[in-house]
Protein backbone atom coordinates (compact mmCIF):
# COMPACT_ATOMS: atom_id res chain seq x y z
CA UNK A 1 0.00 0.00 0.00
CA UNK A 2 1.38 3.39 -1.04
CA UNK A 3 -1.41 5.65 0.23
CA UNK A 4 0.14 7.00 3.42
CA UNK A 5 -0.95 9.73 5.80
CA UNK A 6 2.17 11.66 6.77
CA UNK A 7 1.73 14.55 9.18
CA UNK A 8 -1.74 15.34 7.86
CA UNK A 9 -0.62 14.97 4.23
CA UNK A 10 -1.80 12.13 2.00
CA UNK A 11 1.03 10.70 -0.11
CA UNK A 12 0.04 8.68 -3.17
CA UNK A 13 2.94 7.02 -4.97
CA UNK A 14 3.42 4.09 -7.31
CA UNK A 15 1.01 2.22 -9.53
CA UNK A 16 -2.65 3.26 -9.68
CA UNK A 17 -4.50 0.07 -8.80
CA UNK A 18 -3.65 -3.31 -7.39
CA UNK A 19 -0.60 -4.98 -8.91
CA UNK A 20 1.33 -7.93 -7.52
CA UNK A 21 4.79 -6.85 -8.61
CA UNK A 22 5.07 -3.35 -7.14
CA UNK A 23 3.68 -0.95 -4.58
CA UNK A 24 0.65 1.01 -5.62
CA UNK A 25 -2.54 2.45 -4.23
CA UNK A 26 -6.20 1.64 -4.78
CA UNK A 27 -9.44 3.47 -4.15
CA UNK A 28 -9.89 1.34 -1.03
CA UNK A 29 -6.45 2.42 0.23
CA UNK A 30 -7.40 6.06 -0.23
CA UNK A 31 -10.68 5.60 1.64
CA UNK A 32 -8.84 3.95 4.54
CA UNK A 33 -6.23 6.73 4.63
CA UNK A 34 -8.89 9.44 4.65
CA UNK A 35 -10.71 7.82 7.56
CA UNK A 36 -8.29 9.51 9.97
CA UNK A 37 -8.92 13.00 8.57
CA UNK A 38 -11.95 15.07 9.67
CA UNK A 39 -14.10 15.43 6.53
CA UNK A 40 -14.10 19.23 6.52
CA UNK A 41 -10.36 19.69 7.03
CA UNK A 42 -8.11 21.02 4.31
CA UNK A 43 -5.99 18.23 2.83
CA UNK A 44 -2.75 18.27 0.86
CA UNK A 45 -2.26 15.30 -1.46
CA UNK A 46 1.26 14.68 -2.75
CA UNK A 47 1.07 12.65 -5.96
CA UNK A 48 3.89 10.81 -7.74
CA UNK A 49 2.66 8.12 -10.15
CA UNK A 50 3.18 6.99 -13.73
CA UNK A 51 -0.41 5.80 -13.94
CA UNK A 52 -2.18 2.46 -13.96
CA UNK A 53 -5.76 1.21 -14.23
CA UNK A 54 -8.10 3.78 -15.78
CA UNK A 55 -11.18 2.90 -13.73
CA UNK A 56 -9.19 2.89 -10.48
CA UNK A 57 -7.93 6.38 -11.26
CA UNK A 58 -11.50 7.52 -11.92
CA UNK A 59 -12.64 6.06 -8.60
CA UNK A 60 -9.90 7.83 -6.64
CA UNK A 61 -10.68 11.10 -8.44
CA UNK A 62 -14.35 10.73 -7.41
CA UNK A 63 -13.42 10.03 -3.76
CA UNK A 64 -11.27 13.15 -3.53
CA UNK A 65 -13.87 15.27 -5.34
CA UNK A 66 -16.54 14.16 -2.86
CA UNK A 67 -14.61 15.50 0.16
CA UNK A 68 -16.37 18.50 1.75
CA UNK A 69 -13.04 20.08 2.68
CA UNK A 70 -10.52 21.76 0.39
CA UNK A 71 -8.18 19.37 -1.43
CA UNK A 72 -4.83 20.63 -2.68
CA UNK A 73 -2.80 18.37 -4.94
CA UNK A 74 0.95 18.68 -5.38
CA UNK A 75 2.41 16.79 -8.32
CA UNK A 76 5.83 15.57 -7.25
CA UNK A 77 7.90 13.79 -9.87
CA UNK A 78 5.12 12.80 -12.25
CA UNK A 79 1.37 12.51 -12.69
CA UNK A 80 0.88 10.56 -15.90
CA UNK A 81 -1.98 8.67 -17.45
CA UNK A 82 -4.55 7.61 -14.81
CA UNK A 83 -2.64 9.61 -12.18
CA UNK A 84 -3.20 12.81 -14.16
CA UNK A 85 -6.94 12.31 -13.75
CA UNK A 86 -6.48 12.03 -9.98
CA UNK A 87 -4.66 15.37 -10.07
CA UNK A 88 -7.77 16.99 -11.56
CA UNK A 89 -9.53 16.51 -8.19
CA UNK A 90 -7.47 19.29 -6.63
CA UNK A 91 -9.10 22.60 -5.79
CA UNK A 92 -5.56 23.77 -6.46
CA UNK A 93 -3.00 21.75 -8.42
CA UNK A 94 0.64 22.63 -7.87
CA UNK A 95 3.43 21.36 -10.12
CA UNK A 96 6.60 20.85 -8.09
CA UNK A 97 9.97 21.82 -9.54
CA UNK A 98 10.94 19.33 -12.24
CA UNK A 99 7.55 17.58 -12.19
CA UNK A 100 5.84 16.25 -15.32
CA UNK A 101 2.23 15.66 -16.28
CA UNK A 102 1.02 13.46 -19.14
CA UNK A 103 -2.45 13.00 -20.61
CA UNK A 104 -3.38 10.33 -23.17
CA UNK A 105 -6.09 7.92 -24.33
CA UNK A 106 -6.78 4.71 -22.39
CA UNK A 107 -5.74 1.37 -23.87
CA UNK A 108 -6.30 -2.31 -23.23
CA UNK A 109 -5.34 -5.75 -24.50
CA UNK A 110 -8.28 -7.68 -25.99
CA UNK A 111 -8.35 -11.38 -26.82
CA UNK A 112 -11.11 -13.18 -28.65
CA UNK A 113 -13.42 -12.87 -31.63
CA UNK A 114 -14.51 -9.75 -33.51
CA UNK A 115 -17.44 -9.08 -31.18
CA UNK A 116 -15.14 -9.13 -28.14
CA UNK A 117 -12.77 -6.67 -29.81
CA UNK A 118 -15.67 -4.37 -30.73
CA UNK A 119 -16.85 -4.52 -27.13
CA UNK A 120 -13.35 -3.50 -26.01
CA UNK A 121 -13.48 -0.52 -28.40
CA UNK A 122 -16.84 0.55 -26.92
CA UNK A 123 -15.44 0.32 -23.42
CA UNK A 124 -12.34 2.34 -24.29
CA UNK A 125 -14.39 5.03 -26.02
CA UNK A 126 -16.68 5.35 -23.00
CA UNK A 127 -13.75 5.71 -20.60
CA UNK A 128 -11.93 8.16 -22.87
CA UNK A 129 -15.06 10.31 -23.16
CA UNK A 130 -15.51 10.33 -19.38
CA UNK A 131 -11.84 11.28 -18.88
CA UNK A 132 -12.11 14.10 -21.44
CA UNK A 133 -15.00 15.66 -19.51
CA UNK A 134 -12.98 15.60 -16.28
CA UNK A 135 -10.01 17.30 -17.97
CA UNK A 136 -12.41 19.82 -19.50
CA UNK A 137 -13.99 20.67 -16.14
CA UNK A 138 -10.58 21.48 -14.67
CA UNK A 139 -9.01 23.30 -17.61
CA UNK A 140 -11.99 25.20 -18.99
CA UNK A 141 -11.41 23.66 -22.42
CA UNK A 142 -14.06 21.77 -24.34
CA UNK A 143 -14.27 18.01 -24.00
CA UNK A 144 -13.44 17.74 -27.72
CA UNK A 145 -10.26 19.78 -27.27
CA UNK A 146 -9.23 17.64 -24.30
CA UNK A 147 -9.86 14.48 -26.28
CA UNK A 148 -7.57 15.76 -29.02
CA UNK A 149 -4.87 16.38 -26.38
CA UNK A 150 -5.38 12.83 -25.10
CA UNK A 151 -5.07 11.28 -28.55
CA UNK A 152 -1.74 13.06 -29.12
CA UNK A 153 -0.36 11.74 -25.80
CA UNK A 154 0.70 15.15 -24.53
CA UNK A 155 3.49 15.74 -21.99
CA UNK A 156 3.57 18.94 -19.93
CA UNK A 157 6.30 20.72 -18.02
CA UNK A 158 5.10 22.59 -14.91
CA UNK A 159 4.66 25.86 -16.83
CA UNK A 160 2.93 24.12 -19.73
CA UNK A 161 0.51 22.33 -17.41
CA UNK A 162 -0.45 25.68 -15.84
CA UNK A 163 -0.77 27.32 -19.25
CA UNK A 164 -3.05 24.50 -20.48
CA UNK A 165 -5.23 24.81 -17.37
CA UNK A 166 -4.49 21.37 -15.95
CA UNK A 167 -2.54 22.87 -13.05
CA UNK A 168 -2.91 26.14 -11.18
CA UNK A 169 0.57 27.07 -9.99
CA UNK A 170 4.18 25.95 -10.10
CA UNK A 171 6.41 25.68 -7.07
CA UNK A 172 8.90 28.55 -7.10
CA UNK A 173 12.51 28.42 -6.02
CA UNK A 174 15.35 26.01 -6.70
CA UNK A 175 14.26 23.13 -4.52
CA UNK A 176 15.68 19.81 -5.62
CA UNK A 177 13.04 17.92 -7.66
CA UNK A 178 11.47 14.87 -6.06
CA UNK A 179 12.59 11.60 -7.68
CA UNK A 180 10.29 10.51 -10.49
CA UNK A 181 8.12 7.43 -9.80
CA UNK A 182 9.49 4.09 -11.01
CA UNK A 183 7.57 3.21 -14.18
CA UNK A 184 8.19 1.68 -17.60
CA UNK A 185 7.90 4.92 -19.56
CA UNK A 186 8.88 3.03 -22.73
CA UNK A 187 5.26 1.94 -23.12
CA UNK A 188 4.30 5.50 -24.08
CA UNK A 189 4.67 6.68 -27.63
CA UNK A 190 6.04 10.17 -26.88
CA UNK A 191 7.62 9.98 -23.44
CA UNK A 192 10.51 12.41 -22.82
CA UNK A 193 13.87 10.85 -23.62
CA UNK A 194 15.13 11.36 -20.06
CA UNK A 195 12.26 9.24 -18.67
CA UNK A 196 12.80 6.50 -21.26
CA UNK A 197 16.50 6.47 -20.41
CA UNK A 198 15.72 6.24 -16.68
CA UNK A 199 13.35 3.31 -17.24
CA UNK A 200 15.98 1.49 -19.28
CA UNK A 201 18.82 2.20 -16.88
CA UNK A 202 16.84 1.09 -13.83
CA UNK A 203 15.16 -1.89 -15.51
CA UNK A 204 11.71 -0.46 -14.87
CA UNK A 205 9.90 -3.05 -16.91
CA UNK A 206 7.02 -5.53 -17.07
CA UNK A 207 7.20 -8.90 -15.35
CA UNK A 208 8.09 -10.53 -12.03
CA UNK A 209 11.85 -10.25 -12.54
CA UNK A 210 11.90 -6.49 -12.90
CA UNK A 211 12.98 -4.29 -10.01
CA UNK A 212 10.02 -2.00 -10.50
CA UNK A 213 7.18 -2.73 -12.88
CA UNK A 214 4.42 -0.60 -14.22
CA UNK A 215 1.48 -2.39 -15.75
CA UNK A 216 -1.08 -4.92 -14.63
CA UNK A 217 -0.62 -8.48 -15.88
CA UNK A 218 -2.63 -9.24 -19.01
CA UNK A 219 -5.90 -11.09 -18.80
CA UNK A 220 -8.18 -12.52 -21.48
CA UNK A 221 -9.69 -9.05 -21.60
CA UNK A 222 -7.56 -6.74 -19.51
CA UNK A 223 -9.26 -4.06 -17.51
CA UNK A 224 -8.76 -0.79 -19.43
CA UNK A 225 -5.41 0.66 -18.50
CA UNK A 226 -3.85 4.02 -19.16
CA UNK A 227 -0.41 2.46 -19.55
CA UNK A 228 -0.43 0.52 -22.82
CA UNK A 229 -0.21 2.74 -25.89
CA UNK A 230 -2.14 1.62 -28.97
CA UNK A 231 -0.21 3.55 -31.59
CA UNK A 232 3.23 2.05 -31.33
CA UNK A 233 4.28 2.65 -27.72
CA UNK A 234 4.80 -1.07 -27.11
CA UNK A 235 7.33 -2.71 -29.41
CA UNK A 236 6.60 -5.90 -31.32
CA UNK A 237 8.59 -8.14 -28.99
CA UNK A 238 6.70 -6.90 -25.94
CA UNK A 239 3.34 -7.32 -27.67
CA UNK A 240 4.27 -10.87 -28.67
CA UNK A 241 5.25 -11.66 -25.09
CA UNK A 242 1.93 -10.33 -23.85
CA UNK A 243 0.04 -12.40 -26.42
CA UNK A 244 1.91 -15.56 -25.43
CA UNK A 245 1.30 -14.94 -21.74
CA UNK A 246 -2.37 -14.27 -22.45
CA UNK A 247 -2.62 -17.53 -24.41
CA UNK A 248 -0.95 -19.39 -21.52
CA UNK A 249 -3.43 -17.97 -19.01
CA UNK A 250 -6.33 -18.93 -21.29
CA UNK A 251 -5.01 -22.48 -21.65
CA UNK A 252 -4.59 -22.81 -17.88
CA UNK A 253 -8.16 -21.63 -17.36
CA UNK A 254 -9.41 -24.22 -19.86
CA UNK A 255 -7.47 -26.98 -18.12
CA UNK A 256 -8.92 -26.03 -14.73
CA UNK A 257 -12.43 -26.10 -16.19
CA UNK A 258 -11.78 -29.53 -17.75
CA UNK A 259 -10.54 -30.93 -14.44
CA UNK A 260 -13.51 -29.50 -12.56
CA UNK A 261 -15.92 -30.98 -15.11
CA UNK A 262 -14.35 -34.44 -14.79
CA UNK A 263 -14.53 -34.28 -11.00
CA UNK A 264 -18.22 -33.33 -11.25
CA UNK A 265 -19.20 -36.26 -13.50
CA UNK A 266 -21.82 -38.58 -11.95
CA UNK A 267 -19.57 -41.50 -12.91
CA UNK A 268 -16.83 -40.04 -10.69
CA UNK A 269 -18.83 -40.60 -7.51
CA UNK A 270 -17.03 -43.26 -5.52
CA UNK A 271 -14.15 -43.17 -8.01
CA UNK A 272 -12.66 -39.80 -7.07
CA UNK A 273 -9.04 -40.96 -7.19
CA UNK A 274 -9.55 -42.51 -10.62
CA UNK A 275 -11.22 -39.31 -11.84
CA UNK A 276 -8.22 -37.30 -10.67
CA UNK A 277 -5.83 -39.69 -12.43
CA UNK A 278 -7.78 -39.33 -15.65
CA UNK A 279 -7.79 -35.53 -15.32
CA UNK A 280 -4.02 -35.54 -14.70
CA UNK A 281 -3.47 -37.65 -17.83
CA UNK A 282 -4.99 -34.90 -19.99
CA UNK A 283 -7.91 -36.88 -21.47
CA UNK A 284 -11.07 -35.11 -22.56
CA UNK A 285 -14.24 -35.00 -20.49
CA UNK A 286 -15.91 -37.58 -22.74
CA UNK A 287 -12.93 -39.92 -22.53
CA UNK A 288 -12.85 -39.60 -18.75
CA UNK A 289 -16.57 -40.30 -18.60
CA UNK A 290 -16.15 -43.49 -20.65
CA UNK A 291 -13.19 -44.61 -18.55
CA UNK A 292 -15.04 -44.07 -15.31
CA UNK A 293 -18.15 -45.87 -16.60
CA UNK A 294 -16.05 -48.88 -17.66
CA UNK A 295 -14.29 -49.17 -14.30
CA UNK A 296 -15.50 -51.63 -11.65
CA UNK A 297 -18.27 -50.20 -9.54
CA UNK A 298 -17.19 -49.08 -6.08
CA UNK A 299 -18.37 -51.29 -3.24
CA UNK A 300 -19.12 -50.67 0.37
CA UNK A 301 -16.88 -53.51 1.54
CA UNK A 302 -13.56 -51.75 1.11
CA UNK A 303 -12.17 -48.29 0.78
CA UNK A 304 -11.17 -46.77 -2.55
CA UNK A 305 -7.46 -46.90 -3.35
CA UNK A 306 -5.50 -44.49 -5.55
CA UNK A 307 -6.86 -46.07 -8.77
CA UNK A 308 -10.46 -45.42 -7.74
CA UNK A 309 -11.25 -49.10 -7.08
CA UNK A 310 -11.81 -51.30 -4.05
CA UNK A 311 -8.54 -53.16 -3.25
CA UNK A 312 -10.36 -55.81 -1.25
CA UNK A 313 -12.47 -56.62 -4.30
CA UNK A 314 -9.29 -57.27 -6.27
CA UNK A 315 -7.95 -59.54 -3.51
CA UNK A 316 -11.19 -61.54 -3.56
CA UNK A 317 -11.05 -61.91 -7.35
CA UNK A 318 -7.43 -63.01 -7.23
CA UNK A 319 -8.18 -65.59 -4.55
CA UNK A 320 -10.86 -67.17 -6.74
CA UNK A 321 -8.96 -66.68 -10.04
CA UNK A 322 -11.88 -64.59 -11.21
CA UNK A 323 -11.41 -62.61 -14.39
CA UNK A 324 -8.42 -64.59 -15.68
CA UNK A 325 -10.25 -65.59 -18.87
CA UNK A 326 -12.52 -62.58 -19.13
CA UNK A 327 -10.13 -60.46 -21.14
CA UNK A 328 -10.56 -57.61 -18.66
CA UNK A 329 -7.43 -56.50 -16.79
CA UNK A 330 -7.70 -56.50 -13.00
CA UNK A 331 -7.96 -53.12 -11.33
CA UNK A 332 -5.14 -53.65 -8.91
CA UNK A 333 -3.31 -50.77 -7.24
CA UNK A 334 -0.99 -48.98 -9.63
CA UNK A 335 -2.41 -50.76 -12.70
CA UNK A 336 -3.28 -48.24 -15.44
CA UNK A 337 -4.75 -50.86 -17.80
CA UNK A 338 -8.34 -50.04 -16.90
CA UNK A 339 -7.84 -46.39 -17.74
CA UNK A 340 -5.93 -47.08 -20.96
CA UNK A 341 -8.47 -49.65 -22.18
CA UNK A 342 -11.39 -47.33 -21.52
CA UNK A 343 -9.76 -44.43 -23.33
CA UNK A 344 -8.80 -46.70 -26.24
CA UNK A 345 -12.38 -47.94 -26.59
CA UNK A 346 -13.62 -44.35 -26.61
CA UNK A 347 -11.14 -43.31 -29.30
CA UNK A 348 -12.07 -46.36 -31.41
CA UNK A 349 -15.77 -45.43 -31.30
CA UNK A 350 -14.91 -41.96 -32.52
Amino acid sequence: MAAIMDGGKLRLSGYVGEYFFEDGFTASDVVMALAGIPPGDELDVHLNSGGGIATEGAAIHAILMARPGTTNIVVEGIAASAASLIAMAGDTVTMAAGATMMIHDPATIAWGNADEHLKAVEELEAIATAYAHVYAAKSGKSAEDCRAIMKRETWFTPDQAVEAGFADVTAQGKARPVAVAAFDYRVFAHAPKRLVAMAKANNWSFGPNARATSSAPPRQQQEPSMTVETNGGVDAAEMQRLREENAKLTAEKGDRERRDAIAALPEAKGREAMAKALADSGVSIEQAKAGLAAAPAPTAEGSEDETGTDPTAYDRRRATAAGLNSGKPPAKKGDRAVLAAAVARTNKRR
